[in-house]
């Protein structure tokens, strides 16, 4: 509790100094039997954090063993945990210094409760790691490390624990220093300390007893009151998921919700996604008042300038400063379910204040906790770590775990027993399903007539004109047009659209055939302006695309018509009874927009053939 003496005169002040106070949560990891149970036992008893009758009741279960006071008994709570002398579940405890205020998380070290060890380091500042001093670096040491730094923990404290047993001799400590510094270079922390000590006899954990001359670092506690606790904090990309719309009366209108990432001010533009609406922050309320400026983590309320219709799960975010909106990426998910992964099913998962039904597309690799390398694998089972490529049923806003923790993570839920089964950090958007194969390093088969000779003959350089939007948007009648132009021009073109009534096999996302796509490369390096007209919702997707085209000319266009005037336009049943309305990423940097609503297919494709003209389409 301190050493401040509290008095009738200074409670009130004493009470505000110790709610103001700066929150550290860290987490013990290792593996069994390193001492991460006697360590917090021994900071919980040295900081004064043990009521009476807790210190009696162990003091009297040690007794009846027979021996000194056992640490451990503090954390390990659970009738199966004090018999096997193991730590099962995560035990929570809470203590407080002149500097700040703690919560630890005491994990497991067994293999086979990982899930409950990456479930206590989840909102973890800090990682402990405890390392026997008479065994070294072991493979679960670094399986933990590598589970923290997973988990974006950014700072990682090594202890070196039991040097009593072995003398407190420098060079025993260095050795483990030297081997375990190696293999922390490959991991993601920012900070790596180490600490040589001795938890059950407290030796440098809270009290330096001069039994290690040769170090100079300071004791774990005297490291916990000072390391940063914001690092873990995105401070620059604004993301508020709204989780409620709080309308007390006609007169007020505000969303409610916690900043996960960034700050926001009175005055500042806001945009909510997907809307895209735009509008300034009128007020920032919280319960003791208004604010003129609010930072993650806080919980406020926003109240906008303009009515924009914004509901739970959208995000407001600022204009310059975006999530990736994806419905296809890529994760690293620790498996907690009893029951295998199964792929063949859909699942939801809750990620910001969203929830949303996704599906399991492919499990790209396992990683093996004993190397830590990766295998290729097509199960997921309990206490598994794997990286795999999830679809979602609608467009998620996210940002890659690395960047942000908060937008970055999910859980995965069974939605028949509404069990969480899985734990994920995103990695990216994913590339579209073949399309990754559709690099630069895919050799088209050799022809005896070169691409020079063709564009000489054909008095054209050709290209790839891809024609993107939601159905009905008029990419097929564009697509024709353009083509009926260019031929008119003397020019060669060939267009590759899924509405043309061979009865290609298109996927219900809209998205390109791998098949397609592969025609238009080999089209595009015969010298023709090749037209791919699909809807491609995915901006992944069509990275990729443009990507595949390499050095050669390229162009997108945006039909941007909106989504009522596509419905309008509608005559092939787009929009039938049953129809869920597409989710569509719209281009970030279109070439051009087009809006076949407000002009011609022909005045269209007249204005594209000055684009095409302008990037050297049309030049031999």
């Amino acid at each position: 509790m301190g050493t401040t003496q509290v008095t009738p005169e200074n409670i009130h002040a004493y009470l505000k100094q110790h709610q103001e106070k700066e929150l550290c949560r860290f987490v013990t990891v290792g593996s069994v039997d390193d001492g991460k149970s006697t360590l917090i036992g021994r900071l919980l008893h040295d900081t004064h954090g043990i009521y009476e009758d807790q210190l009696d009741a162990v003091k009297k279960a040690t007794k009846q063993e027979g021996g000194e006071i056992d640490f451990s008994l503090f954390t390990d709570g659970l009738k199966a945990e004090r018999e096997q002398g193991i730590t099962i579940d995560v035990a929570y405890r809470y203590f407080s210094t002149e500097n700040r205020k703690f919560i630890i998380a005491d994990t497991p070290g067994h293999v086979q409760y990982t899930r409950n060890m990456a479930t206590g380091a989840s909102t973890a500042n800090v990682a402990v790691i405890l390392i026997d001093a008479r065994l070294g670096v072991l493979q679960q040491s670094r399986r933990h490390a590598y589970i923290a730094s997973l988990l974006g923990i950014p700072h990682l404290a090594v202890c070196v624990n039991k040097m009593d047993l072995e003398d407190y001799r420098e060079e025993v400590f260095n050795k483990i220093r030297a081997e375990f510094t190696q293999f922390c270079s490959q991991l993601r922390f920012k900070e790596v300390k180490f600490i040589p000590m001795s938890a059950k006899m407290g030796h440098n954990v809270v009290h330096d007893e001069g039994k290690t001359p040769w170090y100079k670092g300071g004791t774990i506690l005297e490291y916990l009151e000072q390391v940063p606790v914001r690092a873990g904090i995105n401070e620059s990309d604004f993301r508020y998921p709204i989780q409620y719309v709080l309308r007390p009366h006609l007169n007020y209108r505000g969303f409610s919700g916690t900043i996960a990432s960034g700050s926001v001010k009175k005055g500042d533009t806001l945009m909510s996604l997907p809307s895209r609406k735009k509008s300034r922050v009128l007020a920032i309320d919280t319960f003791d008042g208004e604010l003129s400026h609010a930072a993650a983590p806080m919980a406020v309320t926003i109240r906008l300038e303009d009515e924009i219709d914004s509901s739970r799960g959208d995000m407001l975010v600022k204009p310059d400063n975006l999530p990736d909106e994806v419905q296809r990426f890529d994760a690293k998910v620790v498996w907690m379910g009893e029951q295998a992964m199964d792929r063949a099913r859909a699942y939801l998962i809750k990620h910001t204040s969203q929830l949303v039904r996704v599906d399991i597309e492919k499990v790209k690799f396992l990683v093996d906790l004993e190397t830590l390398e990766e295998k290729p694998a097509n199960r997921v089972e309990l206490n598994d770590i794997a990286e795999i490529t999830l679809s979602a049923h609608k467009t998620m806003f996210v940002d890659p775990y690395k960047d942000n923790s908060t937008t970055g993570a999910f859980i995965i839920i069974d939605p028949l027993t509404n069990n969480t089964v899985a734990a994920g950090m995103i990695e990216g958007p994913a590339v579209a399903r073949g399309i990754e194969s559709l690099r630069a390093d895919v050799k088209l088969p050799e022809s005896k007539v070169s691409l020079q000779e063709r564009r000489q003959a054909l008095g054209q350089k050709g290209g790839l004109v891809v024609l993107t939007g939601l159905p009905a948007s008029g990419k097929s009648e564009l697509a024709y047009a353009l083509e009926k132009r260019l031929f008119d021009l003397k020019k060669l073109a060939v267009v590759m659209d899924p509405d043309d009534g061979r009865g290609r096999d298109v996927p219900l996302d809209g998205s390109a055939p791998l098949a397609a796509i592969e025609a238009s490369r080999r089209a595009t390096g015969a010298a023709l302006v090749t037209i791919l007209s699909f809807a491609m919702p995915l901006r992944a997707d069509r990275a990729a695309i443009r990507e595949s085209a390499g050095d050669e000319p390229f162009v997108e266009i945006h039909l941007s018509a909106s989504l009522d005037e596509c419905k309008k336009r509608d005559v092939r049943g787009s929009y039938g009874p049953n129809h869920v309305d597409p989710s569509y990423e719209k281009p970030q940097q279109a070439d051009l927009l087009l809006d076949l609503s407000r002009l011609s297919a022909e005045e269209a494709a007249a204005t594209l053939i000055g684009l095409l003209e302008k990037k050297g389409f049309l030049k031999p």
